[in-house]
């Protein structure tokens, strides 16, 4: 499941707790989710902003890892970042030679 992309909808109820929640369940398996903000929450880039940004700090606050957002037109990519640590695990792995008994 890591190359698929979810997609949510933000309608009139806004931005809830539950919305929350499930951003953080779908967040253990996946690491993109894509969330369409409807007209019937609102088309005010600078709210739509301040809604990304609100996410990004409420899961950074519970899960105890970073998260970018982008938003193009009406939707928020949400993506969760590898630690750096991690990072540099992966790529000292990968320089290791194999070694063939």
């Amino acid at each position: 499941m890591r190359g698929s992309v979810v997609t949510f909808q933000l309608g009139k109820q806004g931005l809830s707790q539950g919305t929350i929640e499930l951003l953080k369940k779908t967040f253990k398996n996946h690491e993109l989710i894509k969330i369409s903000v409807l007209k019937s929450c609102t088309r005010d880039r600078n709210e739509i902003k301040t809604i990304s940004e609100k996410i990004c700090s409420e899961l950074e606050k519970s899960e105890n890892k970073r998260f970018s957002s982008r938003i193009i037109g009406f939707t928020i990519n949400l993506r969760r970042l590898k630690s750096k640590l991690k990072n540099k695990l992966e790529r000292e792995n990968k320089k290791q030679p194999i070694k063939v008994i």
